[in-house]
């Protein structure tokens, strides 16, 4: 019978409470008509785990697998010729349903069901096997490791979203701001930025870290901690655009105050996250500006394929912060995931190798 992981239920508040994880047996349900069996090779987390770990998430229950991020292999597929076209190939898995291509937000009057750990969605990645409709599914790119390929989904394609499509300055010759890098999405906002052709300079508590995203692309880093960082990112802009074209955020807080004073006239913030708070005070100075302020989250999956596709022809590794290879078998290790995690010590994403690629492993 296949394994998961999942979360255990135990007396506590929200936010106070730590749910510990549980190995489960789940169904091996043959797959339907247009379904697919995949033999999952590795699962990535993403900080919407940590907050299920807490009952911070909304829909936060037990018995359903984590995670909703995964790469691995079609093993078995349903009759229909949509699905038996999978067989053998290495896939990942698109994180959510209930958003084919409307660029406006999610079509189901459901709203959009992520996988891995609520009740709006029984699948979650953190599994031997994951059987799921075909329509879900993109070829993993050739270039990445399986590990590699399970830290896309969910982290790109929010960056995807907030990047390429609302930002709109994913152009050469643009200067774009990434905020907290070393983080999953802020590191895919990144890669993907630079590789359409714009200057991107990142933001960080850590010197380490600007010192990282430099090596992957980064045009220039600067030091929130530091009194006046927005008057010395200034000075580091190329001699002939010394303004912000956009800003990618995922913290909230002094952004749009910050924002104003960089940003171009007309210029654009989208913010994914507000880690610092729910809270976010829209300026004057941002109004006089003409200054966009677009929330985005996740993505359709009209999105997920576009942002795949770019990925394996612009050749983009996403960047694996620690992989653990005990697969299924050792809850304290993948629990070590989640207090990095926790701690806000990784730099990239964090994965869980459940089965070992045939071929040896690209990192």
């Amino acid at each position: 019978m296949p394994v998961a992981i999942a979360i255990r239920k135990i007396d506590g508040k929200p936010g106070a409470v730590w749910y510990p994880l549980e190995r489960i047996n789940v169904a091996a349900a043959a797959p339907k008509p247009a379904q697919v069996v995949v033999k999952m090779h590795a699962a990535a987390l993403n900080h919407r785990d940590l907050f299920l770990r807490q009952h911070l998430y909304p829909g936060t229950t037990f018995g359903v697998p984590l995670l909703a991020d995964g790469c691995g292999v079609v093993t078995d597929t349903g009759d229909a010729p949509e699905a038996k076209e999978w067989l053998g190939k290495r896939v990942v898995v698109n994180p959510g349903s209930g958003w084919k291509d409307d660029p406006e937000g999610p079509e189901s009057p459901k709203g959009y069901a992520i996988l891995g750990g609520t009740k709006m969605n029984p699948l979650g990645t953190l599994t031997d096997t994951l059987t799921i409709d075909a329509s879900e599914l993109e070829e993993a790119p050739r270039h990445l490791s399986s590990v590699e390929a399970a830290a896309l989904p969910l982290t790109g394609l929010t960056a995807w979203r907030a990047v390429m499509t609302k930002s709109g300055n994913a152009k050469p010759g643009r200067n774009i701001l990434v905020t907290g890098i070393g983080g999953g999405v802020a590191l895919m906002a990144l890669l993907f930025a630079s590789a359409a052709g714009a200057n991107v300079f990142v933001s960080s508590g850590s010197e380490e870290k600007i010192k990282r995203a430099k090596e992957l692309g980064a045009a220039g880093g600067i030091n929130y901690r530091e009194e006046g960082w927005e008057k010395k990112l200034q000075e580091i802009l190329p001699a002939g655009r010394k303004h912000v074209d956009a800003i990618i955020d995922g913290a909230g807080g002094d952004v749009v105050e910050k924002g104003a004073k960089l940003l171009r006239p007309g210029g654009t913030i989208v913010v994914y996250g507000m880690t610092t708070g729910p809270k976010m005070p829209f300026l004057m100075s941002a109004v006089l500006k003409n200054i966009d302020l677009r929330g985005s989250t996740m993505g359709s999956r009209k999105e997920f394929a576009d942002m795949v596709q770019f990925v394996a022809t612009k050749m983009v590794h996403p960047v694996v912060s620690r992989v653990i290879t005990d697969g299924l078998n050792n809850l304290e290790a993948i629990d070590g995931l989640f207090e990095d995690m926790k701690s806000a010590t990784q730099f990239g994403k964090l994965v869980v190798e459940i089965t070992k690629d045939q071929e040896p492993s690209k990192l």
